[in-house]
């Protein structure tokens, strides 16, 4: 047979073959998707429903289960759809609960050092060098060391979402001076606790949801919970009319992912990468949206619903740095235990080192807001 009779493949012989390999290749990966299931994780809050906190959490779960491609779902829940919002770090430790959304301020009767990783000192500049401190400033493996070598907690952890500065909360008449403290029933969590009970306060500490009944009722005189969104949603307007911003009583806060540790070291890896990269993303997203809601919300209810919106006085915010030195010279001598104040000291000086170069930087190096807002905005004349 000559050359010209070989018969030789045409164009449709080759896209015949083409099509055959690709379907026996879609025959073998086929049913490798068609058996993933999806991983059902049950998630809660600490938050209410209508909270603009429950928002935050549910836009850590959307990026989630956007990002796992239906591998991953996180089912979120409100606070108190299977616990209370401060029994969320014992639900989770156990497996009854996956995960959940809170702040470590919560777990504070736990161990002191729990604040720092919240509601910290306020030697941090904002909440996004707290935050930086974790991620890039040694603070994560020490919150890994309070975690499973101190409390023995079966939970992994992140921080995410930055708070701006808390007010100092809600009153039936404004606060002028530091005495008016003394004797206060006032309702805050965490390290400012100890600061408002060393300031004299009555402190009772109690979850976003039962605040504005308890104030309304007479049990507490003021409070403080978060922000202008969650204080107009949760009905602080209508219990109270003096509202007090500005404060060092949890100047710096963000908010804690928690998980299941045995769960979560189930997952593979990329799904562990979603999960702690979902709260970097949700993060950056609060940050963005909280400008927006809060200073709105503020507006509404200084405009509309007859709230007196005035800062804390220059002399309360002094009284509030003289009695957080106590404190933190009294935690960090407590030495009953290794856990109590050899470790709160540990992550102090840890802190204490990244305030000093990071604020450092920043007070140097930006120029003052002030100035340029003023010049823009204020009126003139």
């Amino acid at each position: 047979m000559s050359a010209k009779d070989t018969p030789e493949p045409g164009r449709r012989g080759l896209l015949k073959a083409t099509a055959v390999g690709a379907a026996g290749a879609a025959v073998l990966a086929t049913p490798n998707v068609s058996r993933a299931q999806t991983v059902t994780l049950r998630f809660q809050s600490t938050w209410p429903q209508r909270d603009i906190f429950h928002e935050f959490a549910q836009d850590y779960v959307s990026r989630v289960n956007a990002m796992a491609g239906g591998r991953l779902r996180l089912e979120l829940l409100a606070a108190g759809a299977v616990v209370g919002a401060f029994q969320l770090l014992d639900a989770v430790s156990s497996g009854t609960l996956d995960g959940g959304h809170g702040v470590s301020a919560y777990w504070f009767g736990k161990n002191k050092a729990f604040s720092l990783f919240g509601t910290t000192p306020p030697w941090f500049g904002d909440a996004n060098q707290l935050l930086g401190w974790f991620y890039h400033g040694g603070g994560e493996a020490l919150y890994k060391e309070l975690l499973g070598d101190i409390l023995k907690v079966n939970a992994v952890g992140f921080l995410s979402g930055p708070m701006p500065t808390q007010p100092l909360g809600w009153f039936k008449q404004p606060i002028e001076r530091a005495d008016q403290i003394r004797g206060l029933k006032y309702r805050t969590v965490g390290l400012a606790a100890d600061l408002m009970n060393e300031m004299g306060a009555a402190v009772v500490s109690l979850p976003g949801g039962e605040i504005v009944p308890a104030l309304e009722r007479g049990v507490i005189d003021g409070a403080e919970f978060n922000n202008p969104s969650s204080d107009r949603v949760l009905g602080f307007p209508d219990v109270a009319k003096a509202y007090m911003i500005q404060s060092y009583h949890q100047k710096v806060e963000s908010f804690e992912i928690l998980f299941n540790k045995g769960r979560y070291e189930s997952l593979p890896a990329e799904l562990q990468a979603v999960i702690r990269h979902g709260a970097e993303a949700a993060s950056a997203e609060m940050s963005w949206k909280l400008q927006d809601r809060y200073s709105r919300d503020l507006l509404e209810m200084s405009q509309r619903q007859g709230v007196q919106v005035r800062p804390t006085p220059r002399p309360v915010l002094e009284a509030q740095l003289q009695a957080w030195d106590r404190v933190i010279q009294r935690l960090e001598g407590d030495n009953s235990s290794p856990a109590n104040g050899p470790f709160f000291k540990k992550v102090c000086d840890s802190q204490r080192d990244w305030c000093r170069r990071v604020g450092n930087f920043f007070l140097r190096y930006e120029a003052s807001p002030v100035v340029s807002y003023n010049h823009f905005f204020a009126r003139q004349g």
